[in-house]
């Protein structure tokens, strides 16, 4: 008969990878570290392989011992996923804890009318946020440690479920010193080269903005990045070119007490999708559909 690995041996494993010490490990895992070591040689038996190195110092972690994190980091979350279907018998899907992620271009504009919505209308329910890229938080989602995530799309989500819930259009801001050389409604072609500032390449908004607005002429683009959108405002406002604003963060006073002029980008309705992204194995379907309503009316 063929034997399995247990879900409590690759979480020693895992956390072990993560502490990269033993007695922090076991602490974390809530076991001896002699029982948090016989888990680990169990599973290198049963796997037939070296999964780590260990010298005096520190742990490495084999080629397959990085595998077997990765892989197990999934496992992990379906095992959670398989005991979460008992909320689903006792009809309390809106109750307890949601981790949800959401990235920087979105969070400061969404969350904090999301976290009043929720407290309103299902106050047995608790959101825990993270704030994070979209690479990040798509990570985190496939290992368990978030439930749903708050994304713009489209983007890779490698087999994730996701559903879209509006859409956010974008605007070009100018500082009012230079709109009055800048004719409207805007053509690139009249721009300045290097004229269009954009956010870091870890920023989706960056290439949803570019898509969108049609902007197709890359020597416009300045190849000075802006790590934040506060940052990228700051930037215009003073004078250095213009950029591509999500409606959501204008809407939210982002632009508020600055130098700034908004005029419509090139394209028509130029927009960003939002959409919620979560695992297929996840048993709280219906949580992810209400919180869609909610976030839905929100924007």
């Amino acid at each position: 008969m063929n034997k399995w690995p247990s879900l409590k041996q690759l979480h020693y494993f895992i956390t072990l990878h993560e502490t990269r010490h033993f007695g922090e490990a076991a602490e974390k895992c809530f076991v001896s570290q002699s029982t948090l070591s016989k888990g680990i040689q169990n599973l290198e038996e049963l796997i037939g392989c070296t999964l780590y190195e260990r010298d005096k110092k520190t742990l490495v972690f084999t080629p397959v011992g990085e595998r077997v994190v990765e892989q197990g980091r999934e496992l992990l979350a379906k095992g959670q996923d398989l005991i979460e279907l008992g909320s689903l018998c006792q009809g309390d899907s809106m109750q307890g804890q949601l981790r949800v992620g959401c990235i920087p271009t979105i969070a400061p504009f969404l969350l904090c009318d999301l976290v009043q919505e929720v407290n309103e209308k299902y106050p047995q329910l608790t959101l825990l946020l993270r704030e994070d890229t979209t690479t990040n938080l798509l990570a985190a989602l496939r290992q368990g440690q978030l439930d749903v995530l708050i994304l713009a799309l489209p983007v890779d989500i490698a087999g994730m479920e996701s559903l879209v819930v509006g859409q956010d259009p974008f605007k070009m801001v100018i500082s009012k010193d230079q709109a009055s050389s800048i004719s409207t409604p805007i053509r690139y072609d009249d721009l300045p080269d290097e004229f269009v500032f954009l956010l870091e390449k870890e920023h989706c908004l960056t290439e949803h903005a570019v898509s969108a607005c049609k902007l197709t002429k890359r020597e416009k683009i300045n190849p000075f990045t802006a790590t934040s959108l506060h940052t990228l405002v700051q930037m215009v406002a003073n004078g250095l070119g213009t950029t591509f604003i999500p409606q959501m963060a204008i809407k939210h006073g982002l632009l508020d007490n600055q130098n700034l002029v908004v005029v419509e980008p090139p394209g028509q309705e130029a927009s960003r999708d939002i959409g919620l992204v979560w695992r297929p194995s996840s048993s709280r379907l219906q949580a992810f559909h209400q919180l869609a309503d909610i976030v839905e009316d929100i924007l």
